[in-house]
């Protein structure tokens, strides 16, 4: 039952990722059908991440009161839902009307499947988790893709994407059985009340944890925005081929999880984290290059995507022991929390200052909030290991 529980969780983290890369990789053929300008799709993100913040911080409330299987199968359907809706949407309004669900269906979740795995998994576990969110976010711009190029168009990309999601809350719902497997988490939310965003932060190093996290997400939120409208706007791809291309970073993020998970448990989560800041930097220098040729920005995103491939795993899975299982689940909450805030208003950033100045200053945008991650990281392990 161990096993076949924690294969659910990972297609449960394939149906989290699906909806992630959407946006980005249908934007450049949405926009023209509504008329919308470049920097709209950051609107819309905005929404999806504003949702995603309300449940990420009502996580611990929810969780404590359904359980985390009945969090878990009611966010897939709520995704599911707004997703098929967004794909029957006629104006731009519409978009951001069905924005607040399609975000709400992803706090909860991410917040409750990410804290069970760290405190009844191996940090492999954990790479490989988030290994399959990324399976989910290459798989996406790839059937958008294909919508576009057979004549389905975006719309039919989002309605495909919605089928897969209500299957995989119908496998949910038939392997509901599994979850008794670990009933010792039932009990530690039981025995503490909860703690909210108050009590969270007079513990020390939360802050410092936040402020990291936000960095992080807000780097890779930018990516994933921004990476198919790059190739379109600065090296001229159609809209079908900057669909596909968008999803270098996601490739390069995917496979460094699954690479991650055989050596995440000897070297650690703090050197994991070391080590992906390093290779992301490489990754950033090598868009930075003033050179023509666009093979340095398919090797740029997929490095920026291998460096990046060790962080929110190894964020989340080192929690638990840096401030106790008590305390996690609000902790990883509020991370998520801070996690879509950098998600929710960098991007939407980024869009208005590449319509002043260009999409090209994406490299040095991504550089900032990294060197603002790794500060605040190191602050927050030299707090806790002096506790």
């Amino acid at each position: 039952m161990y096993t076949m529980l924690l294969c659910v969780i990972y297609l449960i983290f394939i149906s989290l990722g699906l909806p992630d890369s959407l946006l980005g990789s249908a934007w450049p053929s949405m926009r023209l059908e509504f008329g919308a300008p470049i920097a709209a799709a950051g609107m819309i993100s905005m929404i999806i991440a504003g949702g995603t913040i309300c449940s990420s911080f009502l996580s611990e409330r929810l969780i404590k009161t359904f359980s985390t299987r009945g969090v878990t199968i009611a966010s897939v359907f709520l995704t599911a839902f707004a997703l098929f809706v967004f794909s029957v949407s006629t104006q731009f309004w519409m978009l951001c009307l069905w924005a607040i669900p399609y975000g709400l269906g992803a706090g909860a979740i991410d917040s409750a499947i990410n804290h069970y795995v760290a405190l009844h998994y191996h940090g492999r576990h954990m790479s490989w988790l988030h290994c399959f969110w990324g399976v989910g976010t290459i798989i996406s711009p790839y059937i958008m893709s294909t919508a576009l190029t057979y004549g389905l168009g975006w719309r039919g990309g989002y309605r495909s994407v919605s089928a897969i999601q209500i299957i995989i809350a119908l496998v949910l719902i038939l392997t509901l059985p599994l979850w008794k497997v670990h009933p010792s988490l039932k009990q530690v939310q039981e025995e503490h009340a909860v703690l909210g965003l108050r009590g969270v932060l007079k513990i020390r190093g939360t802050a410092s944890l936040f402020l990291g996290f936000f960095a992080y997400c807000a780097a890779e939120g930018t990516a994933m925005l921004w990476a198919s409208s790059y190739f379109a706007a600065t090296k001229g791809f159609s809209e079908q081929q900057a669909a596909a291309l968008g999803s270098l970073f996601f490739i390069g993020m995917t496979v460094g999880r699954f690479a991650a998970g055989f050596v995440s448990d000897r070297l650690g989560d703090h050197r994991m984290i070391r080590m992906g800041t390093f290779v992301a930097a490489v990754g950033i220098f090598a868009l930075m290059l003033p050179v023509q040729n666009e093979i340095f920005s398919y090797i740029g995103f997929i490095v920026f995507g291998l460096g990046c491939a060790p962080i929110y795993p190894s964020i989340i899975h080192s929690t638990p022991d840096h401030f106790g299982a008590e305390n996690s689940q609000a902790i990883i909450g509020i991370q998520m929390a801070s996690a879509y805030v950098g998600m929710t208003f960098m991007p939407p950033v980024f869009g208005w200052i590449a319509q002043r100045i260009g999409l090209t200053f994406m490299p040095f945008y991504l550089l900032a909030f990294f060197i603002l991650m790794f500060i605040m990281l190191e602050k927050t392990y030299r707090t806790t290991y002096s506790k």
